[in-house]
């Protein structure tokens, strides 16, 4: 398996050492189980912001009728700058 070298200040090593003490796990697993969590947030938000933008493609019309305010030609006209 692939490996990474990470740095980390003293205080956070003590840090890190300190919480993986709490939690009775190793600090390599501790690293790990950091950045999988950080890993499946990310790869949950680009869903969630594609799921977002199909559901807004596939009701463009609806949300131009219900916010036409909001429409890029509707901008700045009768409206003071």
């Amino acid at each position: 398996m692939p490996a990474l070298n990470v740095e980390f200040s003293d205080r956070e090593l003590e840090d890190l050492r300190q919480i993986a003490k709490e939690r009775g796990t190793s600090m390599k697993a501790l690293v790990r189980e950091a950045a999988a969590a950080d890993i499946a947030r990310h790869r949950a938000l680009q869903e969630g912001a594609e799921a977002f933008r199909r559901f807004f493609a596939a009701h463009a019309d609806e949300f131009a009728a219900a916010f036409p305010e909001d429409e890029p030609h509707a901008r700045g006209e009768g409206r003071a700058a």
